[in-house]
């Protein structure tokens, strides 16, 4: 993948959201209408033999492409939000990040056991919060979960890929 256009459009801000982090900003990406269409056709020219029936977009970035991509792929969306987010009965995962522990919920009638899932995000470092919504998605039993993000840090000492490759199918369209 790596299109030199969306690198070109990703903005590296230091020390966000604390002091030694080297965020990875893609709010530019959003921002101009053909980063946004090389991402959206990029991300389903990948998915759209899988078979994808939910996309869960992960909060918040996570939600800015996974309708889009759903409608094409002809699937639905379920949010996977922040405790206290969502209304209803939700189910939930609790875990550990860089900067510290947070707790992902989807609703309890979100994702079924006929679902292919594509647990969509912005980012994979070090594999937290996918990880935490790849085990919360694994409570509903689907057929089969794939995993994609817009950007993967290959930084040193950041293992996410790893992380995650041992239980589902990753792809990234940048990595940096």
């Amino acid at each position: 993948m790596n299109n030199p256009k969306l690198i070109s459009a990703v903005r590296c801000i230091p020390d966000f959201p604390k002091p030694g982090i080297q965020f990875q900003d893609i709010t530019p990406l959003f921002n101009d209408p053909e980063c946004l269409r090389i991402m959206h056709d990029e991300t389903v020219e990948l998915y759209k033999d899988k078979g994808i029936t939910k996309i869960v977009g992960i909060e918040s970035r996570g939600f800015l492409l996974s309708s889009a991509i759903a409608l094409t792929l002809n699937a639905g969306v379920a949010i996977c939000r922040k405790k206290g987010k969502l209304p209803g009965k939700v189910v939930e995962e609790n875990f550990e990040k860089e900067y510290g522990k947070d707790t992902v919920c989807i609703t309890d009638d979100a994702i079924t056991s006929d679902d292919v899932v594509l647990i969509h995000d912005d980012l994979l470092a070090t594999g937290g919060s996918l990880k935490a919504a790849y085990d919360l998605v694994q409570r509903f039993h689907p057929k089969k979960v794939y995993i994609n993000v817009i950007i993967e840090l290959t930084i040193e000492g950041l293992h996410g890929r790893r992380l995650l490759e041992q239980y589902a199918d990753v792809t990234a369209l940048l990595r940096i």
